[in-house]
């Protein structure tokens, strides 16, 4: 990925925890060994919105792949959909190379991710079975911070 393109997708999400549109997100998605999925405001699954109001462009790069634990990416519906749904791996996860937008991963944390996956889940559409939110994002390394 290039400096610039990692410099818009920084852009991106940090205008986006900076105005708290994810704090109180409903993890919608939770699917242990695979990932757990939130960053719809409305809690449906189906919303979201980038920080131009429009779907937004895939911005793949053929160096970052899901080969780890923790790794955050733009959630889609399909080629350049990304809006503002995000995921994170549970386990290494090749088959979404190439696939979704790699911007991210947790530094901090892991032991809530562990707790996140024993989440008991409605098994036909992977919700949890309690409504778990999130309660803050926060950026740990941010090229653009003064």
């Amino acid at each position: 990925m290039s400096a610039s393109q990692r410099f818009r997708q920084v852009i991106k999400v940090d205008r986006k925890c900076a105005s708290d549109y994810y704090k109180g997100c409903l993890i919608h998605r939770n699917i242990k060994g695979f990932m757990v999925q939130t960053g719809d405001p409305t809690g449906t699954g189906k919303g979201g919105a980038s920080i131009w109001g429009d779907k937004f462009d895939d911005e793949i790069h053929s160096d970052l792949r899901h080969t780890d634990r923790g790794l955050v990416s733009m959630a889609n519906n399909g080629p350049n959909t990304n809006g503002s749904q995000f995921f994170i791996t549970y386990s290494k996860q090749t088959h979404l190379d190439l696939k979704y937008t790699i911007f991210g991963k947790v530094i901090d944390g892991m032991d809530t991710l562990d707790e996140l996956e024993k989440l008991a889940v409605n098994p036909k559409n992977f919700r949890p079975l309690n409504d778990t939110r999130l309660n803050d994002v926060t950026i740990h390394a941010n090229p653009i911070a003064k």
